[in-house]
């Protein structure tokens, strides 16, 4: 692929109001800690350890209702989830 396409195709998957997953997956791995197990977690919101595993590897979009039990259950906002920053 022509360097000229590269840059301009990673411009584009870097719009505004798009989401990166894998971030997404990153700050829920960050939340989950190293003391409980993807399967615990994965119990406690309702989600197969299979669906975390791939979520936290940034391979699957994570519905609103799954973020929402994320967010609540570490005091956090969706919006910090999704975008990893907070709405002042």
């Amino acid at each position: 692929m022509p360097i000229e396409i590269m840059k301009s195709s990673k411009k584009s998957s870097v719009l505004k109001g798009s989401i990166d997953w894998k971030a997404v997956g990153r700050r829920i791995r960050g939340l989950r800690g190293f003391d409980m197990t993807q399967q615990d977690f994965a119990r406690q919101i309702g989600v197969s350890q299979g669906y975390l595993s791939h979520a936290e590897r940034g391979e699957k979009e994570i519905g609103a209702e799954v973020l929402l039990r994320i967010s609540r259950k570490f005091g956090k906002s969706m919006e910090w989830v999704l975008t990893g920053e907070e709405r002042r």
